[in-house]
């Protein structure tokens, strides 16, 4: 297994240690439900660097991007983040990813860690333009310092006002001292907070100074266990369980980061499948009877006939209460569709829900 620069780190803090994408990562220290808790009432910090990271460069470096990206990047700006997926040929998705804009001829695109070899072969397939490609992902760290006391816990390690930065915006800056860190508003938790980006041999300065800035806030270390539960109760899609090769981003609801303003990979046909209307749809759904639905789980309709599986599902700790992920045919989509879930022997009760299904307060 691949070890990030700070895995040693997370051993010697007692964290449980799972294999994830090929690389040995911590899944929880003191407990996903207290973890999340953390997260979504004060600040936690997750170590991401098993992420990609791509560094496009050149004259044809938004070409290439606006050829694989479902998003339009023509609307990025210096300092300006897009989340987008990049479509195959075959109607599904390659993976999901962030572009963010350094400078008008410099981007860096940050991909899923089990997909970073595929991304890499799919950009090289499609650079037919003046852009230089880099894959930085094993020199790079990423921490994720989430929750609403993250601007608080972190603000002391820098000169940027951390409060006045908006959502999904970006700045290289000194931080903790280390020059050229970009530290970004982005994050998959739904309880805000910030992404920092910088080279491995900075990793356990960052993080020693990242923590003792933050003690009075209550930091902790969070592990990918409650970052899967956060990223859920948000309806947040994960690579691998809710998209893949075979999923369409307008039935995983990723129409809104799907723009027929200029051409991508395969554009016409998903345009096609937008006017003809889609079969099926990525919904939330809650339990009303007891139990907790799984990856994998069969969604039934009343009549007993199977509809679709569960991609995601969960007890979610801030919600208290069963939730999950699936794909039902667009006739049974509607809010308030009752539904029902195969755990094990049973046939649950659930029904059909808007999502996100926490809300802050």
């Amino acid at each position: 297994m691949k070890q990030t620069a700070l895995s040693q780190k997370h051993i010697d803090l007692g964290a449980k240690m799972v294999e994830f994408a090929g690389y040995a990562m911590p899944v929880q220290y003191s407990g996903v439900n207290e973890e999340h808790e953390i997260v979504r009432n004060g600040v936690g910090v997750f170590d991401v660097s098993h992420m990609g990271e791509f560094m496009l460069r050149g004259t044809g470096a938004l070409d290439l991007i606006q050829k694989i990206s479902s998003n339009d990047a023509e609307k990025l700006f210096d300092g300006k983040a897009q989340y987008a997926c990049i479509p195959n040929e075959t109607g599904g998705i390659i993976d999901d990813f962030l572009t963010y804009r350094i400078s008008k001829d410099e981007y860096l695109l940050v991909v899923n860690a089990s997909n970073i070899e595929k991304d890499w072969n799919w950009l090289v397939k499609n650079n037919t333009f003046d852009c230089e490609m880099e894959n930085i992902s094993d020199q790079t760290s990423l921490l994720a310092v989430q929750g609403p006391k993250a601007a608080e816990a972190i603000q002391d390690l820098t000169d940027i006002d951390l409060d006045l930065m908006p959502y999904y915006t970006h700045q290289t800056c000194t931080f903790a001292g280390i020059e050229n860190v970009l530290v970004s508003t982005t994050g998959y938790t739904g309880s805000g907070g910030f992404e920092i980006y910088f080279p491995n041999e900075s990793a356990n300065q960052i993080w020693e100074a990242i923590f003792n800035s933050g003690k009075n806030c209550g930091i902790k270390p969070i592990g990918l266990a409650a970052r899967d539960t956060l990223r859920l109760e948000m309806g947040f899609c994960l690579y691998g369980n809710d998209i893949d090769d075979n999923t369409s981003p307008l039935e995983a609801g990723l129409g809104w980061v799907t723009k027929f303003t200029k051409q991508f990979t395969n554009a016409n046909n998903l345009l096609a499948e937008k006017e003809n209307g889609i079969k099926n749809r990525l919904v939330g759904f809650e339990l009303l009877d007891r139990g907790i639905p799984r990856h994998g789980y069969a969604i039934i309709d009343v009549n007993g006939k199977e509809i679709g599986k569960v991609t995601s599902g969960t007890m979610g700790p801030s919600v208290q209460k069963a939730i999950g992920l699936g794909y039902v045919p667009h006739s049974l989509s509607a809010i308030g569709t009752e539904i029902l879930i195969q755990v094990r022997n049973k046939q649950l009760k659930a029904k059909v829900v808007k999502l996100p299904f926490y809300k802050a307060n």
